[in-house]
């Protein structure tokens, strides 16, 4: 039987065991990612593709957030902007986007489903301006402003587009054309202007999407680690950064509050600057 002394020093462990496992709870729900997915962006030829649009945690899948979830109403606020640009043709693709509910390993989602003619030659460049979500755990609100970039028959045309967008990562590497192996280089920018030491969250997406049942698969690998589960690095003076990629899929790349826009409904907001690459094995 405990004595009083060790008793007391017992509760206070598992208090700080208790602090310290929320903690790293807390840390590791803050790695939320916008979703741009298409299970292919190097097309052969000119297609219709699916597209599913998923605010979730890509790696551990931990919780699928309703996307436009506000604090002061329980009614969910639609996609703010949804388009595509092809040499340098602009169209507005809101009218394709379906509500979803997508089923995570942990829970379900209020999301999109849509599809696009990715037919014309060339490089598809897919933005995403969702409505700002409110994060109830931190107080704030986040919007993520998304790109993804889908290729038909290997021509360029303007995959290092700058967009001028309040929140954006402008590649330097074509994110469709990277070997397994190979690496990312991007570039941070607001409103046109570098923002230098960005910090960036990296995830993989670790899961099998099913566009079918619109959920979830299985993980593909197990990290050693929390800290491999969000990888943090930070860009340079100039806004730029460099992202060795060690294996095949989708890899996300984040800019955490980069945006011009800092509040939305009196509360702080935290603008993002999402872009998804692939890396393809070599085999």
């Amino acid at each position: 039987m405990l004595k009083k002394d060790e008793l007391k020093f017992s509760s206070k462990k598992f208090l700080i065991s208790a602090a310290a496992a929320t903690t790293i709870m807390a840390t590791s729900a803050l790695a939320h990612f916008q979703m741009l997915y298409t299970p292919n962006t190097a097309l052969t030829k000119g297609q219709t593709i699916e597209l599913r649009e998923v605010f979730t945690h890509p790696f551990a899948d931990e919780h699928t957030m309703d996307m436009g979830k506000q604090h002061d109403s329980k009614k969910l606020m639609p996609v703010e902007e949804f388009y595509v640009i092809n040499k340098g043709k602009k169209k507005d693709l809101k009218s394709t986007l379906k509500d979803i509910t997508f089923k995570g390993n942990h829970n379900s989602g209020h999301a999109y489903a849509s599809q696009y003619k990715a037919r014309r030659m060339g490089d598809h460049i897919l933005i995403l301006k969702p409505a700002p979500y409110y994060e109830a755990g931190e107080d704030i609100y986040i919007q993520q402003i998304t790109k993804s970039i889908v290729n038909v028959a290997g021509t360029p045309t303007g995959w290092d587009e700058e967009l001028g967008l309040k929140a954006e990562i402008v590649p330097l590497t074509k994110p469709y054309a990277i070997w397994e192996g190979g690496s990312f280089t991007g570039v941070v920018k607001s409103n046109g202007k570098v923002v230098p030491f960005a910090e960036i969250e990296v995830e993989y997406l670790n899961r099998d999407v099913d566009l079918k049942n619109n959920k979830m698969g299985s993980s593909y690998v197990q990290a050693p680690q929390d800290a491999f589960i969000t990888m943090g690095i930070k860009a340079n003076k100039d806004g730029e950064f460099t992202f060795s990629i060690p294996k095949a899929g989708f890899w996300g790349f984040c800019a955490l509050g980069v945006g011009s826009d800092k509040e939305y409904k009196g509360k702080e907001l935290s603008q993002d600057a999402v872009i998804w690459v692939e890396a393809k094995p070599m085999k």
